[in-house]
């Protein structure tokens, strides 16, 4: 499949009424192109952005921290490492390691719960999910998974970041990059997903603003960014940009409210958008979209 290149979506203000509640009435729409982007509320965990970045050693080190060698091999993040360490799961040459901040030579053995392992080169690659595919790596009932569509994309064995029911469309990150995916997936890390949800009704106003406060649904508080119409389109055709990562959660949400979601469709994550990528194909990301992930 050909590679394709992205591009920013267009971005949908939002404001606050004056009520003591935290409610927003969205004045500007998304188009009708479906080419749409809301601004997000502020994020008191995201780091400062620097326009300037650290320019690139020249060497790496020969050798590199125990914890690094697993979380590069995919496997887990630096910090599950560090407790998998401890507790005795990985060897260099055979023997038992526990000791934090051991460092591995490019020539050791390592083994992480008796399983060879190796550092390999981290892939980051982006997809235009298509109906009736599921967010697994393999199915024991013989349905089609996301594997399928992005099994040529590299020989590093590749896992999706999240999930998207089969039913809901859109993008979707693989990578082997396991602490890369842990972050993105954590909500304390506010990554933005943005979705074009139509319903079998009209959405009215006052259920609109309703969405937009914070609201216990199945126990726990939600909390919707922005909501917005579609503008020139039917009441039915919805924006909204949300930051949680439980399952199923834009359905549940208008579902909480009384409308039945007809078709799902994921159109911003992380800041890519899915121009020039359609359905079904996918491409890798640039070095600017991997360093701007490595920032969030």
């Amino acid at each position: 499949m050909a590679k394709q290149n992205s591009s920013r979506g267009r971005q949908a203000k939002t404001s606050s009424s004056n009520s003591k509640k935290k409610s927003t009435t969205i004045k500007k729409s998304f188009d009708k192109s479906k080419k749409f982007g809301v601004k997000s509320k502020p994020n008191p965990y995201r780091k400062d952005i620097r326009k300037d970045t650290p320019k690139q050693r020249l060497e790496e080190p020969t050798e590199i921290r125990l914890n690094k060698y697993i979380a590069n091999s995919g496997i887990c993040s630096r910090r599950e490492a560090d407790v998998f360490i401890k507790a005795g799961s990985a060897t260099v040459n055979g023997k038992v390691i526990t000791e934090m901040g051991y460092k591995v030579k490019p020539t050791d053995t390592v083994r992480f719960d008796d399983v060879l392992i190796n550092p390999e080169p981290k892939r980051y690659v982006l997809l235009n999910k298509p109906k009736n595919y599921i967010t697994t790596t393999e199915d024991e009932r013989g349905r089609h998974t996301v594997m399928e569509l992005v099994g040529k994309a590299t020989k590093e064995r590749i896992y999706p970041v999240g999930r998207l029911d089969r039913n809901t469309t859109g993008l979707l990150l693989f990578t082997n990059d396991g602490e890369m995916a842990k972050k993105l997936t954590h909500p304390k890390h506010n990554v933005k997903k943005l979705y074009h949800a139509s319903l079998d009704k009209k959405l009215t106003l006052s259920d609109l603003q309703k969405i937009s406060e914070n609201f216990v649904l199945d126990g726990k508080m939600v909390y919707v960014d922005a909501i917005s119409y579609i503008e020139n389109e039917p009441k039915t055709e919805v924006g909204i940009e949300i930051h949680s990562g439980r399952n199923r959660i834009v359905r549940k949400i208008f579902e909480h409210f009384g409308y039945k979601v007809i078709k799902l469709d994921r159109v911003i994550f992380a800041g890519m958008t899915k121009k020039n990528l359609p359905r079904g194909h996918w491409r890798h990301l640039t070095q600017q979209e991997v360093n701007n992930l490595k920032m969030i």
